[in-house]
């Protein structure tokens, strides 16, 4: 049997070194402590908040028309993919459509824009004869003296205002600043209708880009999302351009059957108030009829009554083949959205507030409340 090797002679006793005690976190101390340099970094922090908010506001118009030509795009892009469902090739449908927009802008700015303007300076010409005359009229002298009275003293008041050299003044400048404004919305329409031209033709691209970004495990969701929200999107956009344009029309027709004197303005004015949904109509209902009402009462009643016929035929036949597939957003929503666009963005707001509100209402109905369900 071979002798195990002999056990090792046992080392040296070695200084031990005490451990480095852990570096103490000052935390909040600290900062109380260099008060100067807390007050330097905020004051840097702020100035930087200040120029990224100057530099916003100072493209603000150019975000506008970005924000527009996008949406306009997403509510062509229906259009585009229903001739390609039929055979035809992007590109061919991407001109078609394109040029079918280009002609009715055009007819608009050419056909449409001066008598709406001509009718404007005629109303505000002929608004205070009007105002005066409601004191001679049939049915002003039927209501009892009472209504008379109050009637009287609102109509006075009226008069007394448009009278003053203030609103005579502001009058002056308004028109100014609608003829400024016109030449700027034709050289802003030539750069939205570009931007249009390019969104419609690289959308898939773009949206090829965004899925690229996310991780490759969330790509089929984030893509059939996209897809989902972007169709909601345009197609509620072009539903809403529809029904306004309908809505206008029967307005333009009824004023020239019952013999108004402002067909095209007051087309133009529910053109622009119909693109909210379920209260536009509503609205214009009283303001057609006021309008109406310094004609003569007979017509404010015939037109009162035909209007809200067309309201309820609007709301049972058109709107549901019009918005078959896009979503359905409660009442109190759509007054909420209307109006936190129109105070942000006009009526570009208006119409753009209700399909961003339907794409969030997507998102917290597939994504959100599915994530919260799972979690027992």
């Amino acid at each position: 049997m071979s002798e195990l090797p002999p056990d090792p002679a046992p080392a040296p006793d070695e200084p031990t070194v005490p451990p480095r005690p852990a570096p103490e976190r000052k935390g909040i101390l600290a900062l109380i402590e260099r008060p100067m340099i807390v007050a330097f970094i905020a004051t840097l922090g702020v100035l930087g908040g200040l120029v990224i908010g100057s530099g916003i506001a100072s493209i603000t118009t150019v975000i506008i028309y970005i924000v527009l030509a996008l949406f306009v795009a997403l509510a062509l892009d229906p259009l585009v993919r229903l001739l390609e469902r039929r055979g035809m090739k992007r590109g061919a449908g991407i001109g078609i459509v394109f040029g079918a927009f280009a002609i009715l802008a055009a007819l608009f700015f050419v056909f449409l824009l001066p008598p709406i303007l001509s009718q404007v300076g005629a109303f505000v010409r002929n608004l205070p004869e009007a105002i005066a005359g409601v004191v001679d009229s049939d049915w002003f002298l039927a209501l009892s003296p009472d209504l008379q009275d109050a009637v009287a003293a609102g109509l006075d008041e009226v008069a007394v205002a448009l009278a003053q050299p203030e609103t005579i003044a502001a009058i002056g400048g308004g028109a100014l600043a609608l003829g400024v404004g016109l030449v700027s919305a034709i050289s802003a329409g030539f750069i939205v209708v570009a931007l249009t031209l390019y969104f419609l033709s690289s959308l898939s691209g773009m949206k090829e880009a965004l899925y690229s970004v996310a991780p490759a495990r969330d790509r089929p969701t984030l893509s059939g999302m996209t897809e989902r929200v972007t169709a909601s999107v345009g197609k509620s956009l072009l539903g809403s351009v529809t029904l306004a344009l309908i809505n206008a029309g029967v307005v333009f027709v009824l004023q020239l059957v019952i013999g108004l004197p402002y067909p095209a303005l007051m087309a133009f004015i529910a053109l622009i108030i119909t693109l909210v949904p379920l209260f536009g109509s509503v609205i214009f209902l009283v303001i057609g009829t006021l309008a109406a009402l310094l004609s003569s009462p007979e017509q404010a009643l015939i037109f009162g009554i035909a209007y809200l016929i067309y309201i309820q035929i609007e709301a049972y036949v058109v709107t549901p083949r019009v918005m078959t597939k896009a979503i359905a957003i409660p009442a109190a929503l759509v007054l909420i959205g209307a109006m936190v666009g129109g105070t942000l963005g006009g009526v570009i707001g208006v119409l753009v507030a209700l399909p961003v509100m339907a794409s969030i209402l997507l998102v917290i109905r597939e994504i959100v409340v599915p994530r919260q369900d799972r979690k027992v």
